[in-house]
């Protein structure tokens, strides 16, 4: 197929759409590409996870809109990383940070590397995570990532932020870019005879005709998976969550940068600080647990069981699309594949699968040429997001209901995953094995190692024994020094959201 993209039609809004649109518009301004998204107004947005990781910073540069703007239209925060409580019953490893890493750990990340390591060799150094890394004290200090000009370092983050009101933000810039926006439902999806998609039916009977389309319709996949039939592959034998049940409670006083993950019965629960309120939800399986039941343990978790607190029920599917590009269409979103919300990485999905389209499309001249390059490519992101989120419930040391118990006894994991976990309990330097994998350009390997290190996969303590002066050459009291030192460079968080209010 050789054709040059003229008309872009995106079907479906939300988060996921409107990014697509926005990259679109702005990588092939210059293109003359007429786009248009088109989404119906009778279905609702998801809005299962309203945090990201660092790369959506990346986007908003990408695209011009400005902190100053967006922050406060959305009621945004900002996050450094992901609080795990009780996610672990070993002594001591009851709690741990995932830092989103910046530059100032590399002078303190080498501590942690060799600590880690050796404690595994069964030498009694301090090996939590927490201890290593900036991250963890900006939290504690409830400070923001927010550096002057003369701390010469660079800081990644984070956002948490409403998502409809993120989708609705960004559908006004994506006009601006002159993206025109279109309410339709639309009925029918008709094909050529080369089995492209040739023009989409709206139920008033009119015809929205492009040369591309981008499914952007949900779990659903209106496109990818009912008009052109591709294959959904399950994970749900390796991830057993299927539903989440969803509070919003008041906002914090003093509000905290991080997403907070606490480990409940038969999942897990989030929290998740707004400048107007607090997002909460729990997600759980099914499988194990009625929606009733976790409805009350949820209730219970936030001292909602006398209050008469409206309650949303979610369900999703876990897995992704033997393909995201097909024929004449792209997926992206909840309709390409969803690996629940424990890391916040889908938003980060949608802006990687685009991007590599943009760029796959470019570098073949307008043809498919890269269209199975840039499946793969797509497909082992996915998997690599999969096995990372299916390690944390295979290593959780819980055994206080069946669904841990099942979690931490299931076999049905990737060789891949294995192959990490045999050569960490085997007291080796992981780094190896991740980097011979390449696993390392999805999830970087520090990551990895706090999340083995952060839920006390290590020797108890009585198998540990003192180590020789070597061993101990990193002195906690010194990288704390350092931490805390750098630590003087931050506002506190309430105060940097202030001046983003303030203009």
């Amino acid at each position: 197929m050789t054709q040059s993209i003229n008309r872009i039609v995106i079907l479906g809004g939300g988060t996921a759409g409107w990014i697509a649109a926005n990259l679109m518009a702005t990588h092939w301004a210059d293109k003359g590409v007429e786009i248009t998204l088109v989404e119906s107004p009778d279905i609702g947005i998801i809005g299962v996870g309203e945090g990201s990781t660092p790369p959506l910073k990346g986007f908003m540069q990408t695209i011009g809109a400005k902190e100053s703007e967006w922050m406060p239209a959305c009621n945004a925060t900002y996050k450094v990383g992901i609080t795990f409580k009780d996610w672990s019953v070993k002594p001591g490893f009851s709690q741990y940070v995932h830092p989103f890493l910046c530059q100032p750990d590399q002078f303190t990340a080498p501590a942690f590397f060799h600590n880690s390591f050796l404690r595994r060799k069964g030498v009694d150094l301090e090996g939590h995570p927490d201890h290593f890394f900036l991250t963890t004290e900006l939290i504690r200090q409830k400070l923001a990532p927010l550096a002057p000009p003369n701390f010469p370092f660079e800081i990644n983050y984070g956002y948490h932020f409403d998502s409809g009101l993120l989708g609705q933000y960004l559908a006004r810039f994506a006009a601006g870019k002159g993206v025109k926006h279109q309410y339709a439902t639309v009925t029918e999806v008709l094909l050529d005879s080369a089995g492209n998609i040739d023009c989409l039916v709206t139920d008033s009977g009119d015809k929205i005709k492009g040369d591309f389309y981008v499914d952007s319709t949900g779990f659903k996949g209106q496109l990818i998976q009912q008009a052109l039939k591709e294959p959904f592959l399950s994970c749900a034998d390796s991830l057993f969550n299927d539903s989440a049940v969803v509070f919003a409670t008041e906002a914090d006083q003093d509000i905290a940068p991080h997403t907070v993950s606490t480990a409940l019965k038969y999942g897990w629960a989030w929290r998740i600080p707004l400048t107007n309120r607090v997002g909460n939800g729990y997600v759980y399986s099914s499988a194990f647990v009625d929606h009733d039941q976790a409805e009350t343990e949820f209730r219970s978790h936030l001292g909602l069981l006398d209050k008469d607190t409206e309650a949303r029920r979610l369900q999703f599917k876990v897995g992704r699309g033997a393909r995201h590009w097909v024929k004449n269409c792209l997926a992206v979103g909840l309709s390409q594949g969803f690996i629940e919300p424990l890391e916040a990485t889908a938003l980060d999905m949608v802006q990687e699968t685009v991007v590599r389209f943009i760029e796959a499309y470019n570098q073949g001249n307008g043809s498919d040429q890269h269209r199975e390059a840039f499946n793969q490519r797509i497909s082992n992101r996915f998997d690599a997001v999969r096995d990372y989120i299916v390690c944390h419930y295979r290593i959780s040391s819980r055994t206080d209901s069946e669904y841990w118990r099942a979690c931490g006894s299931n076999e049905k994991i990737s060789m891949s995953l294995r192959s990490i976990l045999m050569s960490w309990m085997a007291g080796n330097n992981i780094t190896d094995e991740l980097e011979k994998q390449k696993l390392d350009a999805y999830f970087p390997n520090v990551s990895w190692n706090c999340l083995l290190a952060g839920k006390g996969i290590y020797p108890s303590q009585e198998q540990l024994k003192p180590g020789s002066e070597l061993a101990n050459q990193y002195k906690i009291d010194g990288i704390q020094r350092f931490i805390q030192g750098c630590a003087m460079n931050f506002p506190p968080h309430m105060q940097a959201l202030a001046q983003l209010r303030a203009g």
